[in-house]
């Protein structure tokens, strides 16, 4: 009996799903099909020179010799920013002597308005391990180009404006480089269970 090209189909879709599977699991042991091949590092981060909350110059060695959770906000943010950086002292809470070996950095994206002082204000609600920087506008615009920070200035009723900013908590490892992100979904104990697996 001769076979109509629509009663071929059902074999037809079985043999491409087992030649597929097949390609699958080869490129699976070969670093090829269904996996995430990494080549190099990640080109986040580099040198800068900023002002911390007691007016002193801040730069990129002084991450050196300890792990670094880093977030990009403003001080006059209404919720998000706030929640953050509680979730980081609530991470730094959890991480209990471990707490000394990492910084909670907080850098603006508003330095018209974040001062040093207003900084040092500030970042003293969320806990005294926090270190807060801000700078010339200058001088924190490559700062977010090397971070791959979006932000960008919003004007709101009454004529003043808000700052709409990517959200991402980085870390950093003692060397200063890149490790990784965090997200306020997270929660503070699987970020501070995964910090204790790192430090």
């Amino acid at each position: 009996m001769i076979r109509t090209p629509e009663a071929l189909i059902p074999y037809i879709l079985a043999v491409a799903a087992v030649l597929g599977g097949t390609a699958w699991h080869l490129g699976d042991r070969t670093g090829g099909l269904g996996r995430t091949v990494v080549i190099g590092e990640a080109r986040i981060g580099g040198p800068f020179a900023l002002t911390d909350q007691d007016g002193k110059v801040y730069t990129d060695k002084n991450l050196r010799g300890h792990w670094t959770l880093l977030y990009f906000g403003y001080t006059h943010c209404p919720d998000v920013c706030p929640l953050t950086l509680q979730l980081m002292g609530d991470v730094m809470d959890r991480l209990g002597a471990k707490a000394a070996r990492v910084t909670p950095l907080f850098i603006t994206v508003d330095p018209a308005r974040d001062t040093p002082g207003v900084m040092k204000q500030y970042v003293a609600v969320f806990g005294k391990q926090f270190v807060g920087l801000t700078g010339s506008e200058a001088q924190i615009a490559p700062v977010l180009k090397e971070f791959r920070v979006y932000a960008k200035k919003r004007p709101v009723a009454g004529g003043d404006y808000a700052m709409d900013h990517s959200g991402s908590i980085y870390l950093l490892d003692p060397t200063g480089k890149f490790a990784g992100t965090y997200e306020e979904v997270d929660g503070p104990e699987k970020i501070a269970a995964d910090l204790k697996d790192r430090l």
